[in-house]
């Protein structure tokens, strides 16, 4: 059994060394801590498991680290108690609301697990609320982009009918050009006394040409096309949206678990059921006598005066340490 007794020294921070050369009497009272300790740890190591995994989505292996630091976080707190020589009112007082405080912590979370199924259906009433209150906003906004996207196509498909109109009754167009052209015109004068001269005037003609060409509002029909089909393609998915709205809704709340939000689901039931409230007392009362139960112990050892040969070892090697500073300081007194 010594690996008991090094593991329980490990846990309450005795000196192994020390205890080893002690009696029975002291090796028991260090099996009864340890024992004590031992549950405690397992415990919390439960609490902070389930803590971890549940609430702070920390994974099985961030869950297991979270387990031991609390547990190693509870172990501390316990040596205060247990290498304390002496427990004041004081520290008793800090000591119990802290165990209090802990255990009352630690029941809603054991109770959180013990009652999740009936959480669950809880849950399904606070989840319906949630969507009731939720769902109108969501689909009056969905409702109000699938309007704009309604008269966006009509303004298209109008826009298209007017075009088609045109082009049905336009298919093509006259276009008109026209071209200037010059052209030498030679006029011969008759002089009695020069004789005859030629003269050359320019003379500007101009030309109008009319040719067909295609109605260039058929350019405008494929954009239009395309438009119109990628605002039907939105539109389509908005409703398809729109019907599975609710279930969205739902999983988005559902993905979310909250410790407040099963909290006040477990007080409900609590309130409503006087079994849970019960079982949910006793849990309390539980995990506050386990916190308690070496500070009890060390109390009830310190009103019996009971003190064993570990605790007078320790307290003579301190007058031996004592004494021999003194010695020393007297040498070096006289010395000086």
């Amino acid at each position: 059994m010594k690996w008991w007794i090094k593991f329980g020294c490990f846990l309450t921070g005795y000196n192994y060394r020390i205890l080893a050369s002690c009696s029975e009497v002291s090796q028991k009272r260090l099996k009864r801590y340890a024992a004590a300790m031992v549950i405690i740890c397992i415990i919390w190591s439960f609490i902070g498991f389930v803590f971890a995994d549940r609430y702070l989505k920390c994974g099985v292996l961030g869950s297991l680290i979270g387990g031991i630091i609390l547990c190693l976080i509870i172990i501390q707190i316990e040596r205060q108690i247990i290498l304390s020589s002496y427990v004041s009112g004081g520290m008793a007082t800090f000591r119990t609301i802290i165990a209090f405080t802990m255990a009352l912590i630690g029941s809603i979370i054991v109770d959180q697990k013990i009652f999740e199924e009936d959480i669950e259906l809880g849950k399904i009433e606070t989840l319906n609320n949630k969507v009731n209150k939720i769902l109108p906003d969501r689909q009056r906004e969905q409702k109000n982009q699938i309007d704009q996207l309604d008269r966006s196509i009509l303004n298209k498909e109008r826009e298209r009918s007017r075009l088609s109109a045109d082009i049905a009754l336009h298919p093509t167009i006259k276009s008109y050009s026209s071209q200037s052209n010059s052209t030498p015109v030679v006029t011969t004068n008759r002089d009695s006394i020069n004789g005859t001269k030629q003269n050359v005037k320019i003379v500007k003609t101009n030309s109008v040409s009319v040719s067909s060409i295609p109605n260039p509002n058929i350019a405008l029909l494929k954009p239009l096309d395309e438009q119109l089909a990628e605002l039907r393609e939105v539109k389509l998915i908005k409703e398809a949206s729109l019907i599975k709205l609710r279930s969205e809704v739902e999983n988005d709340i559902k993905g979310k678990t909250g410790f407040l939000d099963e909290l006040n689901v477990m007080a409900k039931l609590l309130w409503s059921s006087p079994v849970a409230l019960l079982i949910w007392f006793l849990w309390l009362l539980f995990l506050t006598c386990i916190e308690l139960f070496i500070l009890f112990s060390k109390r009830s050892e310190e009103k019996t005066s009971e003190e064993n040969d570990y605790d007078l070892t320790i307290k003579h090697h301190m007058m031996l340490q004592k004494r021999k500073l003194q010695l020393m300081a007297n040498h070096l007194i006289e010395g000086s």
